[in-house]
């Protein structure tokens, strides 16, 4: 079985993560996972991330506080254009 390092690892990861590479690549990339602890811990690390972005992505700003938002982000971004 060919071996693959841990930087190959981290190119790889997004399409690992997403169940994108062929059958072989997979494995090697298995292989790889189980025998290297620095990349567990950074594959658990980005499925939490990927976890948490969508079931934040799940919340909505009520009407008041995201158009109070909306408008403290205009001002801001009318003031930094009368800078420029």
């Amino acid at each position: 079985m060919q071996e693959i390092t841990c930087e190959d690892l981290l190119q790889y990861l997004s399409d690992y993560i997403d169940n994108d590479l062929d059958q072989e690549l997979t494995e090697v990339a298995k292989h790889h996972l189980a025998s290297c602890q620095n990349c567990r811990v950074l594959l658990d690390s980005t499925q939490q991330t990927i976890f948490l972005f969508r079931e934040q992505g799940k919340r909505t700003i009520p009407a008041k506080p995201r158009q109070r938002l909306f408008d403290q982000l205009q001002a801001a971004f009318l003031a930094r254009e009368e800078e420029v």
